[in-house]
């Protein structure tokens, strides 16, 4: 930006600084006069323009994120079109249930993957995964296996409400079954300890946000991930390693596009 003042001053500002600047330049004037001017200029100042830029990303560019969601949560990207956090107390119940979430979708995308690959390589005679619910065991009944499950998870799940409305309170001493120390539940969601934490990851929870922020983007990976397996599982009738292995057969004609029509023709 230049600003010319009169026939012969040239302004040139060079810095935002509040000290003077000289700018001791020889000049001539257009009008072909020989007087040769020396300008000192007083100190100028120019208004600044602050442009704030976003701090962190969110799900959709340029999109500003809603106020209670300012970043403060592992995995916040201001996702919330339903407005379904606003209450603060709500905002936490659905944190700690996308943690469970997340956590049950990386171990059922972990399980079928497996189990599947055995089954197709013929290590061991298995179901294909949304069969295997209708095996029958020697062991157990399916009628005794769905009470001891209903049991064991009703157990799990009551100590996991009990610490989320009294953080702390499940890890005192003979809360369970002295076992306690084993747990050292570090806060509601991350129990830690030996059992649930044994390579020693997060032992300062407080300060384990990339942790956390792994954890819970595997975790949407894996859901996202189980929700294509139950939709594939329902147009192929058949496990994900059958149609991976059909796929790479004929990549150009086995494509989700041709299942899609297929299924509906």
């Amino acid at each position: 930006m230049a600003v010319a003042v009169g026939r012969g001053f040239l302004v040139q500002p060079c810095s935002y600084s509040s000290s003077p600047t000289f700018h001791n330049k020889l000049y001539k004037p257009s009008l072909g006069s020989a007087t040769t001017f020396w300008s000192t200029f007083a100190p100028q100042r120019y208004p600044q323009v602050a442009v704030q830029a976003q701090q962190r990303p969110t799900w959709l560019p340029g999109l500003d994120p809603p106020p209670y969601l300012d970043g403060t949560l592992a995995g916040d990207y201001g996702f919330d079109p339903l407005g379904l956090g606003e209450d603060p107390k709500s905002l936490k119940w659905y944190v700690q249930a996308e943690l469970v979430h997340a956590r049950f979708a990386m171990a059922g995308v972990a399980g079928i993957l497996f189990t599947d690959l055995l089954r197709v390589t013929g290590i061991s005679n298995l179901p294909v995964w949304y069969e295997a619910g209708a095996v029958k065991f020697e062991f157990a009944s399916t009628r005794t296996l769905i009470v001891v499950q209903f049991l064991l998870m009703g157990f799990a799940e009551t100590k996991r409400y009990m610490d989320f409305i009294n953080p702390g309170s499940q890890a005192k001493e003979g809360s369970f079954f002295g076992l306690e120390a084993a747990l050292e539940g570090l806060e509601p969601g991350y129990p830690g300890g030996p059992l649930l934490n044994p390579l020693g990851l997060a032992k300062d929870i407080k300060n384990a946000h990339e942790w956390k922020l792994k954890e819970i983007k595997n975790g949407r990976l894996a859901m996202i991930a189980m929700l294509g397996i139950f939709v594939q599982a329902y147009v192929t009738h058949a496990g994900p390693i059958d149609n991976l292995v059909e796929h790479l057969s004929n990549p150009w004609q086995k494509t989700i596009i041709q299942t899609l029509a297929n299924s509906t023709s």
